[in-house]
């Protein structure tokens, strides 16, 4: 049944393009949550505060996160990803709950799976299982004193993030996403963790990066441009490549465009709603968002949008709306050169 949704998600991309889902936070603010209703009876007696903790949810509220999912299915989304941007062991330990990151994605996982299978429109859809970046940065210094300092380190964050893709996979998910990269060190053990544990299992999923480019410099945290980006992770092969979060689609265009230019596979976009006000809250439309998609998806740019920061069932249905019946992209045919990535990208010969 895995290989049949896969090869399903692979013809659907091939004809039409595919919505991913909103943003999970802002959903969650909207419930205005207190610390009791993070901690639930499981968690009554935790040592740590814990609100804030959205992925935890999943244990304590689970039936607001199906909510949640079949919102953004009923708005017209083909792909809901697990809520569990933060759980891996270095972020929750920030809780004191380290121990919980495997379960926490398996039960993300098996959710989602379950409000997918559980429709009864008749569409197929899937679950993509979400790996953030992690609280910490494997590239840059914490300390401006100690520029050769670092909180974490590859090894690490391997660990981390294998955890959470057993857990994923464990649950049901059809897609790993390796999302929000800042870092692409990070994103690097994460896409190794994540093909170590494909390689031990024997068994593949579909895989989408999507890097962030932090403000108009163009560049991720780490200084990477789109184009470098994706030659540091294309050896990888995923199924799709591309953009999220940080900027709203007016501002993020040009960069998608680098991407798309030189990325011989899917190309993904999901923009945050605008870019955040005085109160670090969202007020781009949806016929807004949606304008700026629809005319990224009329210019063959994109195979998958959705939105990010900010973005809700709304929004999500005006871009269904608008991307139904337009052409997917086609990937560029490239010519086989050296491709090498620093900050800048290296094609040899040019």
């Amino acid at each position: 049944m895995a290989e049949d949704r896969k090869a399903a998600l692979v013809a659907a991309a091939g004809t039409r393009i595919l919505v991913l889902d909103g943003a999970m936070g802002t959903m969650i603010q909207q419930l205005g949550l207190e610390e009791a209703d993070f901690r639930g009876a499981r968690f009554a007696d935790w040592s740590h505060d814990l609100k804030g903790n959205n992925d935890l949810l999943t244990l304590t509220l689970p039936d607001s996160i199906a909510d949640i999912h079949n919102a953004f299915l009923d708005a017209g989304a083909d792909i809901i990803e697990t809520n569990t941007f933060n759980a891996n062991c270095i972020s929750l330990a920030d809780y004191g709950m380290e121990d919980l990151a495997r379960e926490i994605n398996y039960e993300a996982a098996r959710l989602a799976r379950a409000v997918v299978d559980g429709r009864q429109d008749g569409r197929l859809c899937w679950v993509a299982g979400a790996i953030g970046p992690t609280n910490r940065t494997a590239s840059i210094s914490p300390d401006v004193e100690d520029p050769a300092a670092r909180n974490t380190d590859f090894d690490t964050l391997r660990a981390a993030y294998g955890e959470a893709t057993e857990g994923l996979m464990d649950g049901g998910a059809d897609i790993i996403i390796v999302e929000t990269v800042f870092d692409t060190l990070n994103a690097k053990a994460a896409l190794y963790a994540v093909e170590e544990v494909f390689e031990a299992r024997r068994h593949r999923l579909p895989v989408i990066v999507s890097g962030t480019v932090v403000d108009l410099s163009g560049r991720t945290l780490s200084g990477q441009t789109p184009e470098a980006f994706w030659y540091s992770v294309r050896h990888v092969q995923p199924f799709a490549v591309g953009l999220n979060c940080a900027l709203g689609a007016e501002q993020m265009r040009g960069f998608l465009t680098d991407m798309a230019r030189v990325a011989d596979t899917l190309v993904s976009a999901y923009p945050n709603a605008g870019l955040p006000n005085a109160f670090g809250g969202y007020d781009e439309t949806p016929e807004t968002t949606a304008h700026h998609l629809g005319a990224w998806a009329r210019d063959g740019l994109v195979n998958l949008v959705g939105g990010c920061c900010g973005t809700t069932p709304a929004h999500i249905e005006a871009v269904a709306d608008t991307v139904a019946g337009v052409r997917p992209r086609q990937p560029p045919r490239m010519e086989q050169r050296m491709r090498l990535a620093g900050l800048e990208p290296f094609v040899f010969p040019a």
